[in-house]
């Protein structure tokens, strides 16, 4: 779906794949993406272009609480309610990222991870250092990237990078943007999604636990019992040799 700022220059654009299916051997998955500009006149005489790729996982609201240590315990002190933040994000450029996009053009496209997540100040403490908490965990889980120089671009007409998806992923829609910019603005953008989606038995089990409960439940302490005995059988059988 290609969003054309200028009218002089498009994206055309690619994945190497549209669906990643999580199995029980999942250990995550690595996205290639690729594409190319193309131009409706002249190459403009102004700043080179760069090229900026985001993959944003599904949104979520969580809360985030600082603990300190009062009268001798760790309690939780303060927090703060995220109302969105991606339960994965990655950005990829040709650049360092202030050499690619100005802080007014970030704050339109909420490109940058800081700008990917929304937070709700409470007032009584600020939501920044809690949104940098988010990130810096989110970041050592490989859940949160920033690549910087990822990106390779040839002759300002052909670009590829690849992503890594971690294998705790979340199960949902993947947004996937493309950026280009010259002088540190945006003259066109491209977004495609990917699937992100359980199959076979992790299928059924997430199924069961989030719409038949019930069954679920039951499922586990038949399951439960059904080792129980089996352990027990086995550990009577060594004992009397029998």
């Amino acid at each position: 779906m290609p969003v054309t700022a200028t009218g002089e220059e498009d994206v055309v654009a690619g994945l190497s794949q549209n669906e990643v299916s999580i199995t029980a051997n999942f250990n995550g998955s690595e996205i290639l993406i690729f594409g190319a500009v193309q131009r409706f006149a002249p190459l403009p005489a102004t700043g080179p272009m760069q090229v900026i790729v985001t993959i944003e996982g599904p949104d979520r609201p969580l809360t985030v609480r600082r603990k300190e240590r009062r009268y001798g315990i760790w309690m939780n002190t303060e927090s703060v309610e995220v109302d969105a933040a991606p339960t994965f994000y990655a950005v990829a450029t040709t650049a360092p990222f202030e050499d690619v996009i100005t802080h007014t053009e970030d704050l339109r496209h909420r490109i940058s991870i800081p700008r990917a997540i929304r937070a709700v100040d409470t007032g009584i403490v600020r939501s920044e250092e809690f949104t940098e908490a988010v990130i810096r965990i989110r970041t050592a889980a490989g859940l949160y990237q920033m690549l910087e120089g990822a990106v390779t671009l040839r002759g300002e007409t052909l670009f590829n990078t690849s992503i890594g998806l971690p294998a705790n992923l979340t199960e949902g829609d993947y947004v996937v943007r493309i950026f280009l910019t010259r002088d540190l603005q945006v003259v066109a953008s491209y977004q495609t999604d990917i699937s992100v989606r359980k199959v076979g038995l992790e299928r059924l089990i997430y199924t069961l636990a989030h719409e038949r409960p019930l069954i679920y439940g039951l499922l586990s302490l038949a399951i439960a019992i059904a080792a129980g005995w089996g352990a027990s059988a086995v550990f009577r059988y060594i004992r009397t040799g029998r």
